[in-house]
């Protein structure tokens, strides 16, 4: 089980390091249109979407990432209080009836919302009809690695509750 946790906790770091630098392609679009706004007195057609897609993208890709490294919003002044068998219980207790579910729903809804929207061809409605659906595709790809995410916090919590049985 350790080396599926390492080969999961290794896939989620290094997509979040192959995905990091996305910031700076959106910069550099966002610095482009406002030079052409600034110089010609006109905005570029595609920033605008482009930008907004690429950030929502980017936001997604990097959810896992995130929960990889702790850094989501958590309410711990209670947590951090009781013993660590109590931490790693209420960790599984959460992930088992709040996360798995959301993830669940995160992917089921998500994939829906790209098959319809491949379905339909659907574009953006600014002046250069952009495609959307591979934004709605990330939205299956996000769920996929949070759920790997919540596998390795679910059996290190399961880990933690065995270490503290033999104790």
């Amino acid at each position: 089980m350790n080396a599926i946790v390492r080969t999961i906790d290794a896939l989620n770091e290094g997509f979040g390091r192959l995905i990091a630098p996305l910031l700076a392609i959106i910069t550099l679009i966002v610095i482009y249109d406002i030079a052409m706004r600034f110089f010609i007195g006109r905005p570029s057609d595609w920033a605008f979407d482009v930008t907004k897609m690429l950030f929502g993208a980017h936001f997604m890709l990097m959810a896992a990432y995130g929960l990889r490294h702790h850094v989501h919003v958590e309410v711990d002044v209670l947590k951090r209080l009781l013993s660590r068998r109590k931490q790693a219980g209420l960790e599984l207790f959460g992930y088992l009836f709040f996360f798995l579910p959301f993830i669940w729903m995160l992917g089921t809804l998500g994939w829906s919302f790209f098959i319809r929207s491949l379905g339909r061809d659907e574009t953006t409605y600014g002046m250069v009809s952009l495609p959307v659906y591979p934004v709605k595709g990330v939205i299956v790809i996000t769920a996929f690695l949070l759920l790997l995410q919540a596998i390795v916090i679910v059996s290190r919590a399961v880990q933690q509750l065995h270490q503290e049985e033999a104790v």
